[in-house]
């Protein structure tokens, strides 16, 4: 009978460290100075799928809870939407 082997840890590389391999979340917080027109126009602008009936919804969303996850995906793309959202004058959360 033979026994079996213990799985090995994945070995890590490169960028692993910076959570590159995992999804980032695009997170926009509620804020008192933003219309929910200007945010379902700023999210309809920036990102890919959101039209304004969408970001609509999603400004809906993060005036109830305080914040929403927009997008998530690969670290680099979340980067370019957070920085055009913060540039749009959304109150942004740290990526995470």
């Amino acid at each position: 009978m033979a026994t079996e082997a213990p799985p090995r840890p994945k070995e890590k590389g490169p960028g692993d460290d910076a959570g590159y391999g995992d999804p980032c979340h695009v997170i926009v917080l509620n804020d008192d100075h933003n219309t929910f027109e200007h945010v379902a126009r700023a999210l309809a602008q920036v990102i890919p799928g959101v039209d304004h009936d969408r970001g609509m919804a999603l400004a809906d969303k993060i005036h109830r809870r305080g914040s929403a996850s927009v997008w998530s995906g690969p670290r680099e793309q979340a980067e370019l939407y957070w920085e055009q959202l913060q540039d749009a004058g959304l109150t942004m959360a740290p990526l995470g």
